[in-house]
């Protein structure tokens, strides 16, 4: 039976990680601080509890133990990689999407912002000025330097179940208030990439799957699917059977969504795991718009504890009277100008010709 070491294994992916190496016939041991226990972990794991953040500590938990496989998801990667040098076959870690020159720091590039989609070929941000987003640029490398053959995995937003900083929550807290209108910025149109944590954990698992393929490489995760923030506002207010009116307004003026969007701007921020549906086998096994439901109705059911640390990590004040005070000036300012956009017709609309085999297009007015 093969063996495996799985750092971390209760946050939001980690049980998929664990049931799925599990299933594979792999005599699974994780290992993580033990200040949160999950029951969606199979029963029959041992648990070593220690601090991941600590290799000393690691060590002394670990003695001379070796694996076949070893999933670092948690705890500081730059220390575990040379740890385990030697002491497992295949290295399999976790990193993040702001390894990507421009995702931090917008003006980092030209046009302002990521072309979309990123892709694994797309440019790291090496000596980044942010400092967050270079320690990962570099732990990246020096996991390849000390595993030529490690796998990393990208994450995006994780969202769903025992998630750390829901994003749904923001939408959620306001459906339960009884709001019923919701600001978003420049449409509603932006899209940022997100993996259902479930998806994100199968994926994992894919390459113990698929070793020598996996081998040296980086993986974007992502639903294969991404949903617009508007969108998945309105996913969030179906799974709740409620109506919302969505409020657009500029993105200068739309502060109350940033929050929601996770950045000042609304940029799109959002990759294809294209390389991994084409290497690994990949494919979503939520669909991201029931992902979306079912992580909205599992919040309503255990809500986040207003005021908690949690919650402020969100920094979202939910101040409904700003937000109410914004959209009132903001449509009673834009009168004369909705007059003039109604009366400006270029009359360059068109329509696709019903019925037609040639695609001819007729005048949208007829």
């Amino acid at each position: 039976m093969k063996t495996a070491l799985v750092i971390g294994g209760t946050g939001p992916t980690g049980p998929g990680v664990v049931s799925g190496l599990v299933e594979r016939g792999y005599d699974v041991t994780i290992l993580h601080t033990g200040r949160h226990e999950v029951d969606t972990l199979p029963p029959e794991v041992p648990h070593i509890h220690t601090n991941p953040f600590r290799i000393d500590e690691v060590e002394e938990a670990l003695g001379n133990a070796t694996f076949d496989v070893v999933y670092a998801m948690y705890g500081r990667l730059r220390d575990l990689a040379p740890y385990f040098v030697g002491r497992c076959g295949q290295f399999i870690a976790v990193g993040g999407i702001p390894v990507y020159r421009g995702y931090a720091r917008p003006a980092e590039n030209w046009p302002r912002g990521l072309l979309m989609p990123l892709r694994e070929s797309s440019e790291r941000a090496v000596n980044d000025a942010n400092d967050k987003v270079a320690k990962i640029v570099a732990t990246e490398d020096v996991l390849f330097e000390h595993h030529p053959d490690a796998t990393i995995f990208r994450y995006p937003l994780i969202y769903g179940p025992e998630q750390i900083n829901p994003r749904e929550w923001l939408i959620v807290r306001r459906i339960i208030d009884g709001r019923r209108r919701i600001i978003v910025a420049d449409g509603g149109l932006t899209l940022r990439a997100a993996a259902y944590g479930p998806n994100a954990g199968h994926a994992l698992t894919l390459a113990a799957d698929h070793p020598e393929v996996a081998a040296g490489k980086a993986y974007n995760i992502s639903d294969e699917h991404t949903l617009t923030a508007r969108q998945t506002i309105q996913v969030i207010a179906a799974a709740l059977a409620v109506e919302l009116d969505i409020v657009n307004l500029p993105g200068e003026l739309a502060t109350p969504a940033r929050p929601f969007l996770g950045e000042e701007e609304s940029l799109h921020r959002a990759m294809a795991p294209d390389l991994m549906i084409a290497e690994l086998g990949y494919r979503d096994k939520v669909g991201v718009v029931e992902a979306v439901g079912l992580t909205a109705r599992w919040l309503a059911e255990n809500p986040v504890r207003r005021g908690s640390t949690k919650e402020r990590r969100m920094q979202d004040p939910f101040d409904y009277d700003a937000e109410d005070a914004i959209i009132d000036a903001y449509r009673s300012s834009i009168g004369k100008a909705a007059e003039l956009a109604a009366a400006f017709d270029p009359d360059f609309r068109g329509r696709y010709s019903p019925g037609s085999d040639d695609w001819r297009l007729v005048d949208a007015k007829n």
